[in-house]
């Protein structure tokens, strides 16, 4: 089942990729395909690069309930300064995944650049992690956030019946893993068209803002740093969720080695998508405060829907149909750009060997998409996955945090690599530095569920000897695993 990791031999700063046991090849980013090899090929342009990042960036949230920055912050000002903030905050996070991803061709995301800078044992922690928990129970939430604004307009006068959700919500989990285990170039497509979809639900809800602004409604905005002051522990919870808000940006550097053109494409698509969410972000949240006062965003369980009622009356129907659409564009980018880390990480040799195949016609990674629905599947059904979110929500900062000073480290380990895209060194510094922050912070702030994710992740070490490193296995457990 698991099989030995490959050689760390290190060839062009990079460690040597496996094969998918001389059946199906995986990919190889330096050397052009031979006759006959299956490789995932390079159909992820400027344009589709764009929409992974936007796509996945926006989900519900934006939408729903941005109420947890005003609550930690205590004003109107201060909220739409940390949104800002965290924007750039965000957008230097990006950039620092720019160079790795011009430098470090291959994809795979963060396990791969762990991999690169800290060697195997933290990087199979990552996907061990990433596997078992963060991927089943984010894709879980999300589809759960579809699925009831999906039959939203149905249920106008009443609950939603909880049972109702989950089956449209596991409708939409098995439509996505369809989807890219069929073609890559209509996941592509479909991502676009969502994104696009994203784009028009934020402008509906700018527009009227702004001309509600025009029309001189500008009395929340009147002593707008003025309100309940923010605690000591408020203000870096409010950026928390502000980053948590941002999050997805890295996900075209889970798919490197099928961007056209990457050191082009992948800086460029990462700063125009930073630069568009970051605008329509703090943009939508400005129109919000032209019409909901502070005190009603707090009390609001859907902003937008609450917005939309407000000023477009029937239209306002429409809302809960974009938010869905929106959810299912995060669904879909998650699951097309981490499909790529355990693909990756199949090929390393840190699981199993069948993750890395690829499928023969379609050039899809398939038993990378498939693995999900059923670990996706039992968190939706039986899992608490809000709690599981909050138990490992420190995680992905931490191994972010670890993947920016892993590019501080490259600096000096590898002077030589090739570095066609490189970013001031403060700008690592400084993202680590706050991805280290907000983990202490949680550790501080909620020490009981942060140290249960503490121990989940823990778990990976021993795992990694078990299952990795030891060879030397009874014929028992070789037959338990497959072998």
């Amino acid at each position: 089942m698991f099989r030995k990791a490959a050689v760390p031999t290190v060839s062009n700063g990079s460690y040597l990729q496996g094969q998918a046991n001389g059946k199906l090849s995986s990919m190889d980013s330096g050397q052009p395909a031979r006759q006959g090899k299956v490789v995932l090929k390079k159909k992820v342009t400027l344009l589709r690069g764009i929409s992974i990042i936007i796509g996945t960036i926006i989900g519900a949230g934006i939408f729903i309930s941005p109420k947890g920055i005003l609550k930690n912050t205590g004003s109107v000002g201060m909220s739409l300064t940390v949104w800002t903030v965290c924007g750039i905050l965000s957008l230097f996070g990006a950039l620092c995944y720019a160079e790795l991803g011009t430098c470090i061709k291959k994809s795979g995301g963060h396990y791969t650049y762990i991999l690169e800078a800290f060697g195997p044992l933290p990087a199979f922690v990552r996907v061990w992690v990433e596997l078992l928990i963060i991927r089943p129970a984010a894709t879980a939430v999300i589809s759960l956030a579809f699925g009831r604004y999906i039959l939203e307009p149905f249920f106008m006068q009443c609950e939603i019946p909880e049972l109702a959700i989950k089956l449209v919500t596991a409708v939409g989990i098995t439509l996505v893993m369809v989807l890219n285990s069929t073609s890559v170039s209509w996941s592509a497509r479909i991502q676009m068209f969502l994104t696009f979809c994203k784009l028009v639900a934020i402008l509906i809800i700018i527009v009227p803002g702004v001309i509600q602004l025009i029309k001189g409604e500008t009395e929340h905005f009147k002593n707008a740093f003025a309100g309940n002051d923010a605690s000591i522990m408020g203000l870096p919870l409010a950026f928390y969720s502000g980053m948590y808000a941002y999050s997805g940006w890295f996900y075209l550097n889970f798919v490197t080695e099928e961007v056209e053109n990457p050191e082009k494409n992948i800086p460029l698509a990462i700063c125009i998508s930073m630069i568009i969410v970051t605008v329509g972000y703090v943009l939508t949240n400005v129109a919000y405060f032209t019409t909901i006062s502070a005190g009603e965003l707090l009390l609001s369980k859907a902003v937008a829907v609450t917005f939309a009622e407000r000023l477009m009356g029937d239209f306002s129907l429409a809302v809960p149909v974009f938010v869905a659409l929106s959810c299912f564009g995060s669904m879909n980018g998650g699951v097309f750009a981490v499909s790529r880390m355990f693909f990756v990480a199949s090929r390393e040799g840190h699981l199993p060997e069948i993750l890395s195949m690829i499928h023969v016609r379609k050039h899809t990674p398939l038993p990378a998409v498939i693995v999900l629905h059923p670990l996706t599947m039992i968190m939706l059904f039986n899992g608490d996955l809000y709690s599981l979110l909050n138990f490992l929500s420190f995680a992905r900062w931490l191994f972010i945090g670890l993947v920016v000073a892993g590019l501080i480290y490259l600096r000096y380990k590898r002077p030589d690599m090739p570095r066609p895209f490189k970013v001031p060194l403060f700008i690592p510094a400084l993202f680590s530095f706050t991805c280290l922050f907000m983990v202490a912070l949680s550790l501080y702030a909620d020490p009981v569920n942060t140290g249960i994710g503490f121990a989940i992740t823990l778990t990976g070490i021993p795992a990694y000897y078990l299952f990795i490193v030891w060879d030397n296995k009874p014929k028992w457990f070789r037959k338990l695993l497959g072998k």
